[in-house]
């Protein structure tokens, strides 16, 4: 099964390469500064995104500041919610968001959707990984199979999202393309990816469905394994992971992420957060950090991020119907 959260807008990675080179823009302070909302705990994949744009934003030199605040809860719901609840002070904050505000909204997880926000732009793709433990007997996603076939109930899979969020539907994904019942696996949920990378490390789980760039660091230091990523090809961050495809399960999956504005933004600031984001893909202050993370560039800015969530709420509720969470 191939699912791929994208459209023709997403560049390859290489690409991104090709478009450094444009010094004076990087020299244009665009805004003051931005205050990044978080809606998920330190370690998983919006922090990660959103500390990482900050970072080249700053250094970039198109934005003053950053700051950044974590707000977990409610899969992301207690973010959502106070922002639209404090939107005539929150016009300097930028909300990190991804596939599971979709998700979350079509399972009625919290009561809005992406369109009771601002909706700023889309900026990266991350993949999605299966991951195990260093000292794992389990060693490939044949491995993992085995050992789920042997005792479904004692090969827990965990991830950084509530049930039917979308490291439980990668996991169901991967696992009904490999010819099991995608329903009947045991999915232990976390509050984001960094307290479910802790309990794989402490052995509370078999398996970890989280995203690609959550993983590398870990991987890069061996403290974890990767055993299947959801690319069509190996990626460059960390190319001894192979891909499910290669191992014989046919899917692939990128998580796109992007940022969000409370309701009734200004025009004028809209177009300054949405320019800087713009300008930051032409810095090598922003390669460095997407690189490092194996991000795929993919820029949707207004209605044209309009549009691809919309399509993204028409593929996922289709697949999520399809694995029996809808």
């Amino acid at each position: 099964m191939t699912f791929t959260l994208t459209r023709r807008t997403v560049l390859a990675a290489a690409a991104a390469a090709l478009t450094l080179g444009n010094p004076a823009w990087a020299e244009q302070k665009v805004a003051e500064s931005i205050h990044f909302l978080i809606p998920g705990g330190a370690g998983g994949g919006w922090d990660g995104t959103a500390r990482g744009t900050g970072e080249a934003l700053t250094k970039a030199g198109l934005v003053g500041t950053a700051s950044f605040e974590n707000m977990s809860g409610g899969g992301g719901g207690k973010a959502i919610g106070y922002l639209i609840e404090n939107a005539d002070s929150s016009h300097g904050t930028l909300m990190v968001n991804s596939t599971p505000i979709v998700i979350r909204s079509l399972t009625g997880v919290f009561p809005h959707s992406f369109r009771d926000l601002t909706l700023v732009a889309g900026t990266i793709g991350d993949y999605a990984a299966i991951v195990v433990g260093k000292d794992s007997p389990i060693n490939s996603m044949e491995d993992l199979l085995k050992a789920y076939q042997a005792n479904p109930r004692k090969t827990a899979i965990g991830g950084g999202s509530v049930p039917g969020g979308m490291d439980h539907l990668v996991a169901a994904m991967v696992m009904k393309a490999a010819g099991e019942d995608p329903t009947a696996v045991k999915y232990i949920p976390y509050d984001a990816g960094g307290k479910a990378m802790a309990a794989l490390l402490s052995g509370e789980i078999s398996a970890l469905s989280t995203g690609f760039s959550e993983a590398v660091d870990l991987a890069n230091a061996g403290e974890v394994k990767i055993i299947g990523v959801t690319a069509d090809e190996r990626v460059a961050a960390y190319e001894t992971a192979p891909t499910m495809k290669e191992q014989g399960i046919d899917t692939s999956f990128v998580n796109w992420r992007g940022f969000f504005a409370a309701p009734g933004l200004p025009e004028a600031k809209l177009a300054q957060y949405q320019a800087a984001i713009a300008k930051m893909y032409d810095t090598p202050e922003w390669e460095e950090v997407r690189a490092r993370n194996g991000w795929v560039n993919i820029h949707n800015s207004g209605d044209d991020f309009k549009t691809f969530l919309e399509g993204q709420e028409k593929a996922i509720g289709d697949l999520m119907k399809e694995l029996g969470f809808l």
